[in-house]
């Protein structure tokens, strides 16, 4: 045992001291927490520049028709010469210009808006959505019905999504959020087993390819060796993971208390702060609002935790078989053929993310979060939504238990495998090394 011990010491120092190991742990969490810190700061901005817009109409039926907002002014033109008005954006007199060209017909259809600079997106659809109301309230004239009967009747609808659990308790939940949540978690996964699980096979084979593991071996057993490798990779892997959550506490924790936020219940509640008037401006801001309500409808506890224990799992389960087929190669050409049966499964769990983040509950997603080979993802998957205790434990169970088994056979696999050079191996040949004593 103090020999492991050694070995995932050596592993785990070797590896956290690389410089490439630093850059991603701090750099990490500024990525992350930007997912959550950019939304905001974007909606706290988007409304500082006024757009001064010139309205050409030659059709003479949008003039009046645009309001001036805090974001935008719309000036009309009558009589002006478009290129004229072009110069004036030009020479910076209005940012930009919208022109309505005369028609031939009785409904105007087509218009342009000029500007050096790029038109925002919601100047467009706002211009768009003035001149086809117009447009269509003028049709509706003209067939005899009175277009406030038709805005009257419109409705909009505002759907809301609440999940009761057993207990009957109810809680609101946001299915874009949960859906690209799963999504993000399920690549994390995937990515962390297959670059940390690509390190495990990488060192192996290193260490084989160098002979200096012949010189390990005659010191400690060969499954020693390879539990060592795999637990001190797979340390280094929840160092950072760790490191990641802790930094993108303190930076979301920093963001929060910069823009006033001291109270996430009143925030979820949709109350807004009022004890200091920046705040109070701050949080008035229904985009704000909106976003700050998602987060905090987002079970981070649960999440976090059901992260590390399948990402942990999933890691040794396929660390395992990396070691193994590490010991089998002498170069990373030979590796492509060994490879491909391991990480199938993974692009299984992958490609049927899509599939389960839109029915989490349905048979098929639920077997594939019960099968130890794709449940690391697919349970990932199905988290944000709500997955019950007991299928999340025998999920556990079953990934712990494939673990055992395959670290069984990849032992075997390995001591065989870690001396052997210069020979083409085939999948009847490792079978065989399975019933070695």
């Amino acid at each position: 045992m103090n020999k492991i011990g050694l070995i995932i010491k050596r592993e785990y120092l070797t590896r956290v001291r690389k410089r490439s190991f630093l850059i991603m742990t701090f750099l990490g969490p500024i990525l992350m927490a930007a997912i959550y810190i950019i939304p905001i700061m974007l909606a706290l901005n988007s409304h500082e520049e006024h757009l001064r817009i010139a309205v050409v109409d030659e059709s003479q039926w949008f003039e009046d028709r645009f309001n001036n907002t805090k974001e935008h002014t719309f000036i009309p033109m009558p009589g002006q010469p478009i290129d004229s008005v072009k110069e004036m954006v030009k020479n910076g007199v209005f940012d930009m210009a919208l022109y309505v060209p005369p028609t031939q017909l009785n409904i105007p259809s087509n218009a342009v808006v000029y500007s050096i600079r790029q038109v925002p997106m919601e100047v467009e659809t706002y211009i768009s959505s003035v001149m086809e109301k117009e447009i269509e309230d003028q049709k509706l004239m003209a067939q005899g019905v009175d277009p406030e009967i038709v805005s009257a009747v419109k409705t909009n609808v505002n759907l809301s999504v609440m999940r009761m659990d057993e207990k009957g308790n109810e809680k609101e939940t946001f299915t874009k959020v949960q859906f690209t949540l799963g999504i993000l978690l399920a690549m994390l996964v995937y990515m962390f087993i297959i670059f940390f699980g690509g390190q495990v096979m990488q060192g192996v084979s290193e260490e084989k390819t160098s002979r200096i593991i012949e010189v390990i071996i005659s010191s400690v057993k060969p499954f020693q060796l390879m539990m060592g490798k795999i637990i001190g990779v797979s340390l280094v892997a929840l160092t950072q993971f760790v490191m990641w959550i802790l930094l993108t506490i303190v930076l979301y924790v920093g963001f929060s208390a910069f823009i006033g936020i001291s109270n996430p219940e009143m925030i979820s509640s949709g109350t807004v702060m009022s004890q200091e008037i920046t705040s109070n401006d701050i949080m008035s801001n229904e985009s704000v609002q909106s976003i700050l309500q998602i987060v905090h409808s987002i079970d981070f506890g649960t999440i976090i935790t059901t992260f590390l224990i399948f990402f942990v799992m999933g890691y040794l389960l396929y660390a395992t078989l990396y070691a193994a087929i590490g010991s089998l190669v002498d170069n990373n050409t030979d590796a492509q053929q060994f490879t491909l049966p391991v990480t199938v499964p993974l692009i299984v769990a992958i490609i049927s993310s899509f599939y389960i983040v839109n029915n989490p509950d349905s048979s098929l997603s639920i077997w594939l979060s019960m099968i130890p080979f794709t449940s690391p993802i697919s349970m990932m998957v199905r988290i944000p939504f709500g997955v019950p205790i007991w299928q999340i434990v025998v999920s556990v169970i079953l990934l712990a238990g494939t673990f055992i088994l395959m670290t069984w056979i990849a032992g075997k696999i390995y001591r065989t495998g870690i001396l052997m050079y210069g020979k083409k191996l085939s999948y009847k040949e490792i079978f065989k090394w399975l019933k070695y004593k």
